[in-house]
This record gives structure tokens, C-alpha cells and sequence, in this order.
């Protein structure tokens, strides 16, 4: 299957309209609709139901959009990996949240520089959630990721995990307890993660979010040792003891192939481990 075809038919599903998918694809209508029908021919199934009135997918082709988006998105990011890989000096970009490594991040570099297979690694800083979508589009090639996270195309490994501190601001009638408890927060251990990335939404980076949290305006569920890095007047930190724990992992492409991925990832795990090694020890 070409992919020409598959972009054709994710315009017209997207916009549910042959005259505007066109004028998106800047070709006209009737070349678009013969390119739709040999697609449907080739696949043995209808993909929308046409009438005079509307254009609406089958449930062939709901299907087929999923799939499709995410084909289209798997080339792109092979043809952006490729350039990269072709540069004069390759590098490797490792994507993580600022402050978001665990403290694993200066070790884990320098371990990977003496492996054979090191290639020069650019660290970059992201947003919430920006890791794995940096990996899916071939614009990283590693990423450090605290669940939760969308691990569509990805492989991972867990590398560290920390407990959970609520950050409340200093005034929030839970402020004076020593310690908290889900249910005091309202939550069951079901929902944490859907309130992390409700939270996290408000906030564009930690700095944000902890102004928000300074303001009264949201509590936050965090890694333990954000408590540690991040004091701030007007807020407090208080652990939350029945928390599931906050899971950092190292991620990359389920399709990479690349020795140099490999030793880095190789690196995260090795240095991860020796950070619980010694804190058992």
C-alpha cells in the first residue's frame, strides 16, 4: 500500500467533506474520489458512507484512520531519522523534563560516553508529555518519562521508583497534617493518574505548576524527591502514603535498530541500578 492513498483518505476523513479534502490536498475533487474508490477496491471494504448530504466513515474505516495516522507518522519519522543519521556528525537526542531524571541523568551520559558505540548525545528539555511524542516523529531518539505517559510505538524500561509527596500550598487545611492519604485528597489509587495529567495540564512546566500550587489553586501529586529540589515559600510538601509510586522509565522507537539507541539505553539501566543498589545497601 502507497502512502499517497492513505494521506488522500485521512483528508477526507478529517474533514468529512471531498470538495474541502481536496482543497487541502490542492488537487481537485474527481482525482481524489477515483484515488478513494482504488483504495477501497484494493482493501476489499468501503471506508465511508457517501450520500448527497453528508460523507461519514464506516467502521472499516475508523479503523483504517487509526492505523493510517499512525503509518504516515511511523514514515515521517523514518525520513527525519535518516537525515539525522546522515548528518556530517550524527548525534543522539535524549529528551527529558527538566529536573525530571531522578538524579540519574549526569551518570548515565558519562557511563555511555565510554561505550564503543557512543555517538555526541544533545539533551533536550521538554514539557509535560513531549517525550514520547518527540520520539514517535523521529526528533529524539531516548527519552527519561514519568508515568504517566503514551507509550504507543515505544519500548521502555523502568529505572527508578520514587514515592509520592502531595504539594499543597502552605495555608490548604491539609497543610498541617505530617502525612496524607488518598482519600483525604478525594482520590482512589485508580484515578491518580488521570489527576496527574489533569494537573499537569494547568501547568506548562514544575515552576508553573508550583506557582499554582503556591496560589491555592491546585494540589499536586509529585515524585518525592521534587520535595527536596524544588522548596518554595507558600508550599509544602507532605507524602502521600498509600500513592502508587511515581515509575521513571526509559524509553525509545520499538523500531529503532540503532547500536548507539542501545548503549545509551544500556547506560539508564546500568546506572539505575547502581542508584538502588546503593540506596539498599
Amino acid at each position: 500500500m502507497e502512502s499517497r492513498p492513505l494521506r488522500y483518505f485521512v483528508a477526507v476523513a478529517e474533514e468529512l467533506n471531498f470538495a474541502r479534502a481536496a482543497e487541502r490536498l490542492g488537487i481537485s475533487s474527481p482525482p481524489l474520489s477515483r484515488a478513494v474508490r482504488q483504495l477501497e477496491n484494493e482493501l476489499g471494504a468501503v471506508l465511508f458512507e457517501r450520500n448527497t448530504h453528508r460523507v461519514e466513515l464506516t467502521p472499516a474505516g475508523e479503523v483504517l484512520l487509526v492505523e493510517a495516522r499512525f503509518a504516515l507518522a511511523a514514515l515521517e519519522a523514518a525520513g527525519r531519522r535518516a537525515r539525522r543519521a546522515a548528518a556530517p556528525e550524527p548525534k543522539l537526542v535524549l529528551a527529558v523534563k527538566a529536573d525530571g531524571d531522578a538524579g540519574l541523568l549526569e551518570g548515565m551520559l558519562a557511563r555511555y560516553a565510554a561505550d564503543p558505540a557512543a555517538l555526541p548525545v544533545t539533551v533536550r528539555l521538554c514539557a509535560w508529555h513531549e517525550q514520547p511524542l518527540l520520539l514517535r516523529r523521529g526528533e529524539a531518539d531516548v527519552a527519561l518519562v514519568h508515568e504517566p505517559y503514551d507509550r504507543t510505538g515505544l519500548d521502555t524500561e523502568d529505572l527508578a521508583a520514587e514515592s509520592r509527596v502531595a504539594a499543597l500550598a502552605v495555608g490548604h487545611p491539609l497543610a498541617g497534617r505530617t502525612a496524607l492519604r488518598l482519600a483525604d485528597l478525594g482520590l482512589r489509587p485508580d484515578e491518580v493518574h488521570a489527576y496527574i495529567d489533569e494537573v499537569r495540564g494547568r501547568g506548562h512546566d514544575l515552576a508553573q505548576l508550583l506557582a499554582l500550587v503556591g496560589l491555592g489553586e491546585v494540589v499536586a501529586l509529585l515524585p518525592a524527591s521534587v520535595a527536596d529540589r524544588y522548596p518554595r515559600p507558600g508550599v509544602v510538601y507532605r507524602p502521600v502514603l498509600d500513592a502508587p509510586p511515581a515509575m521513571l522509565a526509559v524509553a525509545w522507537p520499538q523500531q529503532s535498530r540503532s547500536t548507539a539507541t542501545a548503549a545509551l539505553v544500556r547506560a539508564a539501566v546500568s546506572v539505575a541500578e547502581d542508584a538502588r543498589e546503593r540506596e539498599a545497601g
